[in-house]
């Protein structure tokens, strides 16, 4: 089926969000928000393991065609109880304060913790707060408010799938409420995700059929969140490129229900390696959900025609350190009015005082950079990229508050790639100018590249 729609893929909506290695999408829709919002877990490029997954990535759209990516989120390094194996995750909005749910190695232990990490917006980035306690094995967690407010958290671990009644913080599972769901949810392996459908709880997963590998998305429903759930079967088998494993979430978007998960087609085949998938799901008329198959032409909301995503990396200078950046000898404002996110960065007072962002991205190629700013004066500053334009000054002219300037063609390498904004030496520094954010666009070598089949 995917060898025949290959001719298509000038066309295609699928692979979803290509510039960057994600698996795992956990996609939200927020109250008061009419963007749609996905949480991913980051495969590193050139890797041929997932042992290697150290940190977490967030995107968001209104149309399923034009994307934001926030860059990295949360990072291995800043969750002090952790060793290893950032898998999969959700999010949930609770209480006014955005939740990452995440799982990782505990130290000393190896056993899978599930981490909470909160945010004051959507886009983040999480400050780790500890792991929910009575939660044992808890890898690939999945959070469920219902709507009488109560939450419940999934996990699958091994073979394994539980469920249980979380505490009112969020930090707990109540004792006594805790189920195992094995015995009712037929090949089931990992990442359960449940979902509300005309009053049934339906609860999706993937699993291995007769125990053998390749994953199949199967899914079972139930009266109420923790079961007894009945299974209901198959409803996404594997195929060419798939990526052995699948993962994903089903949610209501502006009339219409997706179905995201991921596959190997940018790094053709390479299961370590992933990319993000969309495609429509649509239920029969007694409620049970009909098989799908990915296609390459995607999705897109009613009013935009499916296409290759079109992507903006949007890298707030006032995350610094949480998001893979840095600030030396600057520092995080908000006296001037109109900037994005929760600040700027200013207080380049002295030679080499710095911002640095990181970009993330699968393959090399060449970027369209933009940074916003505000200066009182016309300002010199060096731009290097990877540590590659040292040299390289560039001059931002006065602004009458903030504004963008274009500063060309970038080369990125495939997965970090450090983005800098310096003070020169052998100048005089004024200290006027706040830096709001950096963005980068595909050149348009990288857009064409996307749309063609040489790059999945």
């Amino acid at each position: 089926m995917l060898a025949i729609c290959i001719p298509q893929i000038a066309h295609a909506g699928n692979p979803l969000i290509p510039h960057v290695y994600a698996a795992d999408p956990s996609a939200h829709v927020w109250p008061g928000d009419d963007r749609l919002w996905l949480y991913t877990s980051d495969d590193r490029p050139g890797t041929d393991t997932h042992d290697t997954m150290t940190s977490y990535h967030v995107f968001s759209t209104t149309n399923l065609v034009d994307w934001t990516d926030y860059g990295m989120v949360l990072h291995l390094k800043d969750v002090k109880w952790a060793a290893s194996h950032m898998w999969a995750i959700d999010a949930v909005l609770w209480k006014g304060t955005y939740y990452l749910v995440y799982c990782a190695q505990e130290l000393n232990t190896g056993v899978y913790r599930t981490g909470l990490a909160t945010s004051s917006q959507p886009q983040g980035p999480f400050t780790d707060i500890g792991f929910i306690q009575g939660v044992d094995w808890g890898q690939d967690p999945a959070l469920f408010v219902d709507e009488d407010g109560k939450p419940y958290l999934t996990w699958g671990c091994g073979g394994g799938c539980y469920a249980a009644q979380l505490s009112d913080d969020l930090r707990s599972a109540i004792p006594g409420t805790t189920v195992n769901l094995k015995k009712q949810l037929t090949w089931v392996f990992e990442g359960p995700w449940i979902h509300k459908y005309k009053g049934q709880y339906y609860l999706s997963y993937p699993g291995l059929p007769d125990g053998q590998w390749p994953e199949h998305m199967y899914y079972a429903t139930a009266d109420k969140p923790l079961g007894p759930y009945t299974f209901r079967g198959k409803f996404m088998g594997s195929g060419k490129k798939m990526a052995g494993t699948n993962h994903g979430s089903i949610i209501k978007y502006k009339g219409h229900w997706y179905f995201f998960y991921h596959s190997a087609w940018v790094s053709n085949g390479n299961g370590t390696c992933r990319n993000l998938m969309c495609d429509e799901l649509y239920y029969n008329p007694e409620g049970t959900i009909q098989k799908m198959e990915p296609t390459t032409e995607g999705v897109a909301v009613e009013g935009t025609e499916p296409a290759p995503s079109r992507v903006t990396m949007l890298l707030e200078t006032e995350n610094g350190a949480p998001s893979g950046g840095r600030l030396f000898g600057t520092h995080v404002a908000t006296n001037l009015a109109g900037f994005s996110g929760t600040g700027y960065v200013t207080g380049f007072n002295h030679a080499n005082d710095s911002v640095t962002v990181l970009a993330q991205v699968a393959k090399p190629g060449k970027w369209h950079l933009k940074i916003r700013y505000a200066a009182q004066n016309d300002e010199v500053a060096r731009l290097i990229v990877n540590v590659t334009r040292g040299k390289e000054q560039r001059t931002f002219p006065k602004t009458d508050g903030f504004a963008e300037l274009d500063l060309g063609i970038i080369e990125l390498q495939a997965g970090d790639n450090l983005i800098s904004l310096i003070e020169p030496r052998r100048q005089k520094p004024t200290g006027s100018i706040a830096v709001d954010y950096f963005k980068l666009e595909p050149a348009a070598q990288i857009m064409k590249l996307m749309q063609s089949d040489d790059f999945f």
